[in-house]
């Protein structure tokens, strides 16, 4: 008996490309805050035409990546301190009902999963390499989202904690990395660990906390 034909896979849109490919830029800081988006110069850089990127950059300007002034220009959003507190407060609000979630769902293959990630993140805040604390601490945080399996959770969470990674780039990029700044998981993975819902709630908003205390009494 032979197979039938092979289907191929559709192939992503350009203006997909393009959307990836900017935020990717924005995310790592080759874009930082305040840079001026220029349509004509992205296409070129990125090799694609200047539609596809139209449209990322109209993506991007919804997700307030960036921020389009008419007839003006384009700008990567930068980060006021209230824009920061308002993040801080977003996350408070989501992350806590998604530890609490996460605490009743957890199996356990999620959770030997999460260990390694916190591990992981222990171990790099031993060192100076912020870049790659910063990195364990995203993956820990958007797996923790991932441990819930909602969708429209996803979506939202995603959406803010690559807010939240792009800050703290920006904010480190001009400071030194210290051990003090760089917060552990381990309370929260206990709980998680232990199914405890209200432990790991608590465990996550004392974490956005200290985290939220530490850039308070550095400003």
């Amino acid at each position: 008996m032979t197979s039938g034909p092979a289907v191929a896979l559709a192939r992503p849109r350009a203006s997909d490309v393009a959307y990836q490919q900017l935020l990717e830029m924005i995310l790592d800081l080759r874009l930082p805050p305040g840079t001026v988006v220029n349509e004509q110069d992205l296409a070129a850089r990125l090799r694609l035409g200047r539609m596809p990127v139209r449209e990322a950059i109209a993506r991007l300007a919804s997700d307030r990546f960036v921020v389009v002034h008419p007839r003006r220009s384009t700008l990567v959003t930068g980060f006021g301190l209230d824009d920061v507190l308002d993040m801080f407060d977003a996350r408070e609000a989501i992350e806590c009902g998604v530890a609490h979630i996460a605490a009743r769902r957890a199996q356990p293959g999620d959770l030997a999963r999460l260990r390694r990630l916190v591990q992981d993140a222990d171990q790099a805040r031993e060192g100076t390499d912020h870049e790659a604390f910063l990195r364990g601490d995203h993956e820990i945080h958007t797996f923790l989202v991932r441990m819930v399996r909602g969708r429209l959770l996803q979506d939202a969470a995603g959406r803010l904690l690559m807010h939240n990674l792009r800050f703290w780039r920006s904010y480190w990029a001009a400071r030194p990395a210290r051990h003090a700044t760089m917060l552990s998981h381990a309370a929260l993975l206990t709980a998680l660990e232990e199914h405890d819902p209200e432990r790991a709630e608590a465990a996550m908003r004392e974490h956005i906390a200290a985290s939220r205390r530490l850039l308070q009494a550095s400003l």
